[in-house]
């Protein structure tokens, strides 16, 4: 068997290349849109790539499966329930994707999405017991994937998911989809770990029922271009931009620039979601959640000054970012958010 996890900083996301040394079939999970990476490995050690899966319908970066399915000819393949607009070969729990004498089983885990599911590598010859599983969303390091749009029954779902998962031998080497970001609240930076490890020392398996589902019901802020990037995942749109923040360093303005921009006829953007801003918002500021952003930027003017804001400064920098990538020339955002504007003694608004 060869096997190689490749890490993807930008959005703390990790894809896999598997394959059989026998046949030289190969599959790869989880495929970024920049597909040349897996193209150039196979044909460095000789693999024909037979197989493309995503572990789910991602929310937060453009898969590569269909580009790379039609620059290889593999299938690609998802859990039959995915909700998509192009054909797929549907995966169900206890299929088993063969390569050559390798063996990835297919075990549904959802929670974090209906369509969510697990991989168990199987290497015959050498063991009929897994070594490996790849988890997708459901279960992190540190960390268990949420919901994507919360409630109970996501919650429930996820719960079982991830006591199935704990089944598992303690020797099970566990690689997540994600090693940071929006994904989990508290997920280690590592990407890798094993199923014992997690079973005794991630502080969400240690949580009972009820505070698990408590914990889970409560899904991170959406990631920036949620609503592009799903609908280019399922089929329904291209736009493979919503991923890239591109290289702008736009300024970072403190309370009283703020305050000072805030006379002008700019636009403040709150980047938040609904809920928070109708919490309490900057004066004036109206509400844009960097979910929506691209598909919403025709209501951003690029005729004055723009000043992103979120809750403490970390949501407004990527969406300031990626505004300055896509055309606007004069953007901010403030430092620290709402929660330094209000600790500055600076009053909100409520609308």
């Amino acid at each position: 068997m060869y096997f190689k996890q490749f890490l993807h900083d930008e959005h703390g996301c990790a894809s896999y290349f598997i394959a059989s040394r026998e046949s030289r079939e190969a599959a790869v999970v989880d495929p970024q849109v920049g597909i040349t990476p897996y193209l150039e490995l196979a044909e460095e050690r000789g693999y024909r790539i037979t197989t493309v899966i995503d572990t789910h319908l991602h929310a937060d970066h453009v898969s590569g499966n269909r580009a790379l399915a039609a620059a290889t000819g593999a299938g690609v393949h998802l859990h039959s329930s995915a909700d998509v607009d192009f054909e797929f070969v549907p995966l169900d729990d206890g299929d088993v994707v063969r390569l050559g004498r390798l063996e990835l089983r297919v075990v549904h885990t959802p929670g974090h999405r209906v369509e969510e599911l697990s991989l168990l590598v199987v290497n015959p010859p050498r063991s009929p017991e897994p070594s490996m599983v790849l988890s997708g969303d459901t279960l992190f390091v540190g960390d268990v994937g949420r919901p994507d749009f919360g409630g109970a029954e996501g919650a429930e779902q996820q719960w079982c998911s991830v006591r199935r998962l704990l089944e598992l031998p303690d020797w099970v080497e566990v690689f997540p989809a994600h090693f940071e970001g929006t994904c989990g609240k508290a997920m280690c930076g590592r990407p890798s770990t094993t199923i014992g490890f997690e079973r005794r020392f991630n502080p969400v398996l240690a949580l009972s029922h009820e505070e698990f589902l408590g914990y889970a019901e409560q899904p991170p802020a959406r990631p920036l271009n949620m609503t592009a990037i799903m609908a280019t995942n399922q089929g329904r749109a291209d736009l493979p931009e919503a991923q890239d923040l591109g290289d702008a360093d736009p300024p970072r303005w403190d309370v009283p620039q703020a305050k000072r921009f805030l006379t002008g006829p700019g636009l403040t953007v709150d980047v938040r979601e609904p809920a928070e801003y109708a919490g309490g918002h900057l004066p004036g500021a109206v509400c844009v959640p960097q979910a929506d952003l691209l598909v919403r930027i025709g209501e951003i003017p690029h005729d004055h000054g723009v000043l992103v804001v979120c809750q403490s400064g970390g949501r407004s920098r990527g969406a300031a970012r990626f505004l300055a990538g896509h055309g606007y020339d004069d953007v901010a955002d403030l430092i620290g958010g709402t929660t330094a504007w209000c600790e500055a003694g600076e009053a909100l608004e409520f609308t």
